[in-house]
């Protein structure tokens, strides 16, 4: 069905962040930005300017077009985004499954062909899966998983160690399309999201988790933190902790964001083959001694917000 026909629309009058004072604990103020759910900013409250109560959600027509936010607190809109309001009591999983489906109708619009005249016209799905309504939605809280580190030492004190020094490599398996079979074994590609995860098969092989994979071709460097099971393709490579050290998903985390870093010197020409990483040097903080300080990138993350939502 169309969107309108589960909507109701309206296109807010012409508002700037300009017009508004900013203020720290004031009202958000929602634009057409892609980051913070939309949101640049909290402004002082302005009479004659209609403010938005929470539950609804936004949906740009320029800028990040189509990137539709449910909006769970009071709001002032910005030009040039459509606001939308259910006709019939929508729970808040069902909101957040028609902003999925709205994001995935982007691809169609850009700057110079915007979504305003169309957005009404959108074609939806006029049900909500079983599955949506089941999902739990937990809050997501901002405490760090231990305690607060010292700010990130001297990068230019840090050792250099060669990738081969701290990893045990293995090489992913060739898999072709006509012999997967759908399972529930993480089949891990070079691509750039998901975790790596491309889809789930059936498989009486796999690698053992808490390691890090690396994509040598596809994506070049993107890396992850394996907790599971996995089946890796021949364009992955496979990390594991060498004996003198135990990798967690902690330090694994600051491990991939040094691994990330290097990745500009490969690419599709330049392939991150295991021979090139094996001879890569990163470096890393370091003890007295000269060996990596896996306590300190471990507590380092550990400090960080969200950490213990890892």
């Amino acid at each position: 069905m169309k969107l309108s026909d589960l909507f109701e629309i309206e296109y807010p009058r012409t508002l700037a962040l300009a017009d508004m004072a900013v203020k720290k604990n004031g009202v958000n103020f929602v634009s057409s930005q892609e980051k913070n759910n939309g949101v640049a900013a909290k402004v002082e409250e302005c009479e004659g300017i209609k403010k938005y109560p929470a539950g609804v959600i936004t949906v740009p027509l320029k800028g990040s077009v189509l990137m539709a936010h449910l909006q769970p607190e009071p709001c002032y809109v910005a030009h040039q985004i459509a606001v939308l309001m259910p006709k019939k009591p929508m729970a808040k999983q069902e909101k957040l499954f028609y902003c999925l489906c709205i994001q995935k109708n982007a691809y169609r619009f850009n700057y110079g062909r915007q979504a305003d005249k169309t957005l009404k016209n959108m074609i939806v799905p006029d049900t909500v899966p079983e599955w949506v309504k089941q999902t739990e939605i937990k809050q997501i809280s901002t405490r760090a998983a231990g305690l607060v580190a010292s700010d990130i030492s001297d990068i230019a004190e840090w050792e250099g160690y060669t990738m081969d020094s701290l990893f045990r490599f293995a090489k992913g398996k060739r898999l072709v399309r006509d012999d997967i079979v759908p399972g529930n074994t993480n089949f891990l590609g070079a691509i750039c999201e998901n975790n790596g995860v491309r889809e789930k098969i059936e498989t009486d092989f796999v690698w053992q988790p808490n390691c890090i994979t690396v994509n040598y071709n596809g994506s070049v460097g993107e890396a992850f933190y394996q907790a599971e099971p996995f089946w890796a393709s021949d364009d992955v490579n496979i990390l594991y902790a060498k004996d003198f050290w135990e990798m967690n998903k902690y330090n694994a985390m600051f491990l991939i964001t040094v691994i990330k870093a290097n990745s500009y010197r490969f690419g599709y020409g330049r392939k991150w083959t295991i021979e090139k990483m094996k001879e890569t040097v990163i470096k890393l903080p370091c003890l007295a001694d000269g060996t990596p300080d896996f306590i300190y990138m471990e507590n380092y993350i550990k400090s960080l917000r969200y950490s213990d939502r890892i």
